[in-house]
């Protein structure tokens, strides 16, 4: 897999704790990239989510209760101690049950209170099984390309307004799944080579 950044590099955001985001149907590629690095992530209370939750955890995620729907308040609780903690935290912005691509606004109230700035990532494949669920779960292809494009911080503060960071994080997110997509094509190529990262110079 390739990975593009927009702005900073891999070594600035690894500096202090992040909120990221990322579309629900590309969690299982999210899971093996991010895999072993202790990301807090949301997981619902539903039998669907206790079942993700379990296969997260063998990718050495470590789950926080809660969901939009259910246990909201004591997930972002959870979240917000563990940015507290100075780790990094993440949400299928679009979950548990959709609309597909339309964000939920937890990430801003999160990042509004802790000071944390929102991340947020897209990965496109050039050949994936697309699963019959609301989310279009994608299955990338052996020896498919693929390509991960990530946004630069966005920072909310204390006073900021919350509509206004929500449209933002919105359009962060249909920013790199429309870079990705138009894109991963070129994944493997001199300009997104494989198992690097290039900053995005425009």
């Amino acid at each position: 897999m390739a990975v593009s950044w927009e702005e900073d590099s891999p070594r600035s955001l690894a500096e202090r704790p992040y909120v990221y985001s990322f579309w629900h149907n590309c969690m299982i590629t999210a899971m093996y990239w991010c895999r072993d690095l202790g990301v807090r992530v949301m997981s619902s209370d539903s039998f669907d989510g206790e079942y993700t939750g379990r296969i997260m955890q063998k990718f050495g995620f470590v789950k926080v209760r809660g969901s939009s729907s259910k246990g909201a308040i004591r997930a972002l609780l959870g979240m917000r101690r563990a940015l507290e903690e100075g780790r990094t935290v993440a949400f299928t912005i679009d979950g548990p049950k959709g609309p597909r691509y339309v964000a939920k606004p937890g990430p801003v109230s999160l990042a509004r209170s802790t000071g944390a700035p929102m991340v947020v990532f897209h990965i496109a494949h050039e050949r994936a099984w697309v699963l019959k669920t609301w989310d279009g779960c994608m299955i990338p292809m052996p020896f498919t390309r693929a390509l991960m494009r990530i946004s630069g911080p966005i920072r909310v503060p204390a006073d900021g307004d919350q509509e206004h960071h929500h449209r933002e994080l919105q359009t962060a997110l249909d920013r790199v799944r429309e870079f990705a997509e138009a894109n991963v094509g070129k994944a493997g190529t001199a300009e997104f080579p494989f198992g690097r990262s290039n900053k995005d110079e425009h």
